[in-house]
């Protein structure tokens, strides 16, 4: 797989000029296909030495969220503007190695998350009494009723559409052939300075109206 074969959203993380993380240049030539004259026995070595560094990078975290200086966490999740994409991309894809990774696991990746979102919570507010409910739950975006959907878009009841019919109507919006990004994307921008206006107008008139009843 060449520079040119890899997705857009991949295209930092796998270029080949990026210094080493977890993963060496070699081991990401591996896993993307970009060197292939591997014996048998050279691949399963290869993929025993990424578990291994794997398994120990995720140890490490306990270091790090214990040991490593607010200022330096703070700088590694400040990329530069032209890497901030890629990023939020790789943190995303972690959360998602990391959720699938788990499946089976002994203890449920929902426990884990809450734990550990409370740990940053007590540390960030310098104190274990410092305690949160954290929600996370997997729901199966089910069928839904197009014409249902449409129906409230043409009647503008936007406030009536569940976030299951909006995930679901986006993504059959995008498998339709008659959808177009780039068309999509040009009509949208082109709204944009309208609706942040009514929305700064709305705002002013709420305020205004709110000053009216309890003056």
């Amino acid at each position: 797989m060449s520079q040119d074969d890899v997705p857009e959203s991949l295209r930092t993380a796998a270029d080949s000029d990026r210094p080493r993380g977890i993963l060496t240049p070699s081991d990401r030539d591996f896993l993307l296909g970009r060197k292939t004259d591997y014996t048998d026995h050279s691949k399963k070595q290869k993929r025993n030495r990424i578990r291994r560094r794997v398994r120990n990078a995720v140890l490490d975290f306990s270091i790090l969220f214990e040991y490593l200086e607010e200022r330096d966490r703070q700088t590694v999740f400040d990329p530069d503007d032209e890497d901030r994409d890629a990023y939020t991309q790789g943190i995303t894809d972690m959360l998602a190695f990391l959720h699938l990774g788990t499946m089976g696991y002994y203890t449920p990746f929902k426990d884990m998350l809450s734990e550990g979102v409370g740990k940053a919570e007590q540390q960030l507010a310098g104190s274990n009494y410092r305690m949160v409910n954290v929600e996370f739950n997997v729901e199966p975006v089910g069928q839904i009723d197009v014409d249902e959907v449409i129906d409230k878009l043409e009647n503008e009841e936007f406030a009536q559409l569940t976030d299951e019919e909006l995930r679901a109507f986006v993504r059959l919006l995008t498998m339709s052939d008659g959808f177009s990004p780039d068309a999509a994307r040009e009509n949208i921008q082109d709204r944009v300075d309208e609706f942040s206006q009514r929305l700064t107008e709305s705002a002013e008139t709420r305020e205004q109206k709110l000053e009216e009843l309890t003056n």
